[in-house]
């Protein structure tokens, strides 16, 4: 499981011409999910996003969570996150899970998050969406635990 995490100013996901979710201040989660990833990945992966210090103390140091601002977060389905250009210029997406595999973790996820906070928005799985931000500084964190025993 990895995931790509922007902290925001902004973010939304618009389908078909409609925004579906927004957010304030927080962070945009792209989150993409493999074969091997299990319960307990999308656990750490929770506790690590809620707790991700990258929002400014008083000082302007980055000492704070999304969770300690009280922020939100969209969280996006993101398969290509898996994408293999190892051989060639046309990416493989063998080693992103199927939808079938991969949606109740994603759903799992979610869950976990939502146990914590309410500010918990999300796109929708495996939809064609326009994701819209406005990323803060930039900060862009990667966060990836796949084939790791936990």
């Amino acid at each position: 499981m990895k995931s790509v995490v922007q902290r925001v100013r902004s973010a939304s996901i618009t389908i078909d011409d409609e925004v579906t979710a927004s957010i304030g201040t927080g962070i945009l989660v792209l989150i993409g999910i493999t074969h091997t990833d299990t319960p307990q990945q999308a656990a750490w992966m929770a506790e690590k996003l809620l707790g991700l210090r990258v929002f400014a103390d008083e000082e302007g140091r980055m000492n704070k969570s999304v969770s300690d601002i009280d922020g939100e977060i969209l969280v996006v389905s993101q398969f290509t996150l898996y994408g293999d250009t190892s051989r060639g210029t046309r990416p493989s997406f063998i080693n992103a899970a199927p939808a079938g595999a991969a949606e109740p973790l994603y759903n799992h996820l979610i869950d976990l998050l939502k146990q914590k906070t309410p500010n918990v928005s999300t796109g929708t799985f495996g939809a064609m969406m326009d994701v819209a931000l406005v990323n803060d500084g930039p900060v862009t964190i990667i966060l990836d635990r796949e084939n790791t025993q936990i």
